[in-house]
């Protein structure tokens, strides 16, 4: 199956599953994003592409976004929950990309306590390399699976070690995983604009979307399939 074929049966799964999104309220999404050096192309092009994202959940019940980054010696930060494509674009330009190892785990278990403070309908993840313990990933995506929070990974390139980790981490939260080519925006924009419309709207909202746009919401709601 081709990259394409891949991101068409991702977005179709979605659809099947709904986040418990309550009436009024705004759905959340942690948007996490590898800022390594590697990353920086990546970095530009998400940047450009979050406004789609909250454009998609403008039209839907709404939608809160956190943003989460790794980089360097170590560093791992978090911001406020924004709920505005201005306010996410202010934060991701005050960062630069910086060499340094992954803090995958690191991401998975900020999520799991921004779901203990309150309710995070999503995890969404763009990174394309994966240099910890696959074991010490499956522990920190633990809490995300007992507290129904899907975790949505999406791995730019082709390494096998990452595609293995993004996967497994995707099966124990009953997420979704997806690679896209490198410098392909048109497949990331579709991808984060079906999370969040799954975030912020649940199966009806995927649907709709998948009827308008069709290749993003496809690929996702193949792939969230119940064992």
């Amino acid at each position: 199956m081709d990259r394409s074929s891949d991101v068409a049966a991702f977005l179709d799964e979605v659809k099947r599953r709904a986040p418990a999104v309550g009436a009024g309220e705004r759905g959340r999404l942690v948007f996490a994003l590898d800022a390594t050096m590697s990353r920086q192309p990546t970095w530009d092009m998400a940047m450009r592409l979050q406004a789609d994202m909250f454009r998609e959940a403008g039209t839907l019940a709404g939608l809160e976004v956190q943003l989460v980054y790794y980089r360097g010696l170590g560093e791992c930060r978090a911001s406020r929950w924004v709920s505005e494509a201005a306010s996410l674009e202010r934060l991701m330009t005050s960062i630069d990309c910086r060499g340094g190892h992954t803090q995958i785990a690191r991401v998975l278990r900020h999520a799991g306590q921004e779901s203990e403070r309150g309710r995070v309908h999503a995890l969404a993840f763009v990174g394309d390399a994966m240099e910890e313990s696959l074991d010490d990933l499956c522990a920190a995506a633990g809490p995300l699976a007992l507290r129904g929070v899907p975790a949505f990974l999406f791995q730019e390139g082709s390494d096998p070690v990452a595609e293995q980790a993004f996967r497994e981490v995707a099966r124990l939260t009953r997420g979704a995983y997806c690679r896209f080519g490198p410098g392909a925006a048109a497949e990331l924009r579709a991808l984060l604009q079906a999370v969040a419309a799954f975030a912020s709207g649940g199966r009806r909202a995927l649907t709709a979307l998948a009827d308008r746009e069709g290749r993003g919401a496809r690929l996702l709601l193949e792939q969230m399939r119940a064992p």
